[in-house]
């Protein structure tokens, strides 16, 4: 009896639905709307922590960081402030511990890159020949510049892909040509393999020593990057860094961080923005429900004569009540699988170029929250409809 009666209800509400199509479409599309925007936040929210995370791993599993001040753990980009500079004596240094395989030291800036026709805004990265292999950096043209190059203070440079096709057009085109960084003159010897990571693509890679002058007149490094060949040294190479580092610096001045650390501080700052987001793509799903609660109290006016036919012939106001709800249930419902659907495709499309993602949590949230708000918002107008009393309506003009 119980499933003859959700059947009739179900028929009638769809029966209203087909009668007035264009109202039914209106009405659904704000909740359509909303849905699809906060299942597109979330979606952009993951692609983004997902991004990063490939970045990460394109390093390497076993990569350990020497920063400056607190580092990532201190807040950001104001915990890399206040701490030590590196130098040449800490590279000799850190070598002679156990169990490294590379010793990356970094000079990191951003600064304006020339070519004959074209002055663009890039990144100089001044290391150790070292950084290609840590950073799995290769060639589409031309070659690396090697430990060779670094001793003699070469003027050469490999370019990032992005950057040698802001500044000539085609990447390849930048191959052999010289380009300007401040006062100083480079040739380019190699064009980098496009990586998708936007400060390798927009970098010239230079030797380090090649920025001792006037770009770096301190020969400084703002970073050192180590990497381990196996996990199971990253402990003991992270303590013996420490106490050859404490001979120099104190504890606060610099931080030795690996990349686990970070990518857990990067996974609660975006469970931090993922909140945010949707809280943000709430406000359309909000405002959608208001339409469907107008729609539904002008549904209630517009149908009075027939409440007042259905009470007379025996409907309660249970009935009533439970036929107004059906119906902005759906109708919010239908919004909700509409805006899914959406969203879905436009994921597929977007991650042919950025890993965009769409989780479980985001599709229950999506039919919950929407059939949620039909319910919710449709109280008001349904209770309205059971409250009439039968003569009147049937009288209703």
């Amino acid at each position: 009896m119980k499933i003859n009666g959700t059947y009739q209800l179900l028929s009638s509400a769809l029966a209203d639905f087909k009668r007035d199509k264009v109202r039914t479409g209106l009405t659904s599309l704000g909740i359509m709307i909303g849905v699809l925007s906060v299942v597109m936040l979330i979606a952009l929210g993951l692609g983004l922590k997902n991004y990063i995370q490939q970045q990460f791993e394109n390093l390497g599993a076993n990569l350990v960081m020497i920063l400056p001040g607190s580092g990532f753990s201190g807040g950001g980009p104001a915990g890399l402030a206040g701490g030590t500079e590196f130098d040449e004596k800490d590279i000799r240094s850190i070598q002679k511990i156990d169990n490294l395989k590379y010793v990356v030291p970094v000079y990191f800036r951003s600064i304006t890159i020339s070519s004959a026709n074209e002055e663009k805004t890039g990144y100089v990265m001044g290391a150790n020949e070292q950084i290609f292999e840590l950073m799995n950096v290769n060639t589409v043209a031309g070659k690396l510049w090697t430990k060779t190059d670094l001793g003699n203070r070469a003027k050469v440079a490999v370019l990032g892909f992005t950057k040698a096709e802001e500044l000539y057009g085609k990447a390849e085109d930048a191959l052999g040509k010289t380009i300007r960084i401040e006062s100083m003159r480079l040739k380019v010897v190699g064009i980098a393999k496009k990586t998708g990571d936007r400060e390798q693509d927009n970098a010239a890679f230079i030797p380090y020593t090649t920025t001792f002058g006037s770009m770096n007149p301190k020969k400084t490094f703002w970073a050192i990057y180590l990497g381990i060949p196996e996990e199971k040294y990253v402990a003991g190479v992270k303590e013996d860094v420490e106490k050859t580092l404490t001979k120099r610096y104190d504890k606060d001045k610099f931080s030795v961080t690996e990349q686990s650390e970070i990518l857990s501080t990067v996974n609660q700052i975006f469970g931090i923005i993922n909140l945010v987001l949707i809280a943000i793509g709430s406000i359309s799903l909000i405002v959608g429900g208001i339409g469907i609660m107008n729609i539904m109290y002008a549904t209630v006016t517009e149908r009075t004569r027939e409440v007042g036919i259905r009470r007379a012939l025996g409907a309660t106001k249970k009935d009533i009540l439970f036929q107004f709800l059906t119906e902005s249930t759906l109708l919010s419902l239908f919004g909700g699988v509409v805006g899914l659907f959406l969203a879905i495709g436009i994921v597929a499309i977007v991650r042919n170029w950025f890993p965009v993602a769409i989780n479980l949590f985001a599709v229950i949230l999506a039919l919950g929250v929407s059939s949620g708000i039909g319910i919710f918002f449709g109280v008001f107008p349904a209770k309205k409809a059971a409250d009439l009393s039968p003569m009147e309506a049937i009288r209703y003009e």
